[in-house]
C-alpha cells in the first residue's frame, strides 16, 4: 500500500509541476520524432526545445516542444523558466486528456506572442495547426504546413 501512494504522490507532483497528464509511450515516441524531424530539417531556422518550462506574461506552461530563432547556447548559464515567448508551440493530447485542456492553452498562447500552436491527437495521427484561436487546419494525411513558420512536414514520417 505504501508504494501505490507513493507513486500516486510522484504522479500528481509531475503532473502539478507540467500542469498535465503523466505522457504515454505514444506520447513519447511522437514528442521525440517531431524533435528530430525538426532538428534535422530546420536546425538553421528554429532551435527546439523539449518540455521547455515557460513563464509568460499570460502564465506558467510546458509545451511538449516549443521554436524559437536560433541562438548560441551560454552553457555556463542557463534558465530554469524561459521568459521569452516561443515562436511556435505543439501540444501532444495524452491518453488521459482532454482536447478541451489544450485548447483553453491557446489564449495563454497567442496572448503572450506565440504564431503557430500546433495540437496533436495521436490516436487519430491528427494536426491541428492553430494560427489564432478559431483560425485553424487540420492534417491527417500527405504533406503539413504551417504557413506563419514556413514548415512542412510528411505525416508519414511523423507517424510511423
Amino acid at each position: 500500500m505504501t508504494a501505490f501512494i507513493e507513486k500516486i504522490d510522484a504522479e500528481a507532483e509531475y503532473l502539478l509541476e507540467r500542469g498535465k497528464p503523466m505522457p504515454s509511450k505514444n506520447h513519447s515516441k511522437l514528442e521525440s520524432r517531431l524533435s528530430f524531424l525538426m532538428t534535422r530539417d530546420y536546425e538553421n531556422k528554429y532551435d527546439t526545445f523539449v518540455e521547455l518550462s515557460l513563464e509568460l506574461n499570460t502564465g506558467k506552461v510546458t509545451p511538449d516542444l516549443c521554436f524559437f530563432k536560433p541562438e548560441v547556447s551560454d552553457w555556463l548559464e542557463d534558465e530554469i523558466r524561459v521568459k521569452n515567448a516561443p515562436l511556435g508551440v505543439i501540444e501532444i493530447v495524452a491518453p488521459k486528456q482532454s482536447t478541451q485542456d489544450l485548447v483553453d492553452k491557446l489564449d495563454l498562447y497567442f496572448g503572450s506572442g506565440v504564431l503557430s500552436c500546433w495540437i496533436v491527437i495521436p490516436t487519430f495521427k491528427m494536426i491541428n495547426i492553430f494560427h489564432a484561436k478559431h483560425n485553424y487546419k487540420t492534417f491527417m494525411s500527405g504533406e503539413l504546413l504551417d504557413e506563419k513558420l514556413d514548415i512542412r512536414l510528411n505525416l508519414e514520417e511523423v507517424f510511423k
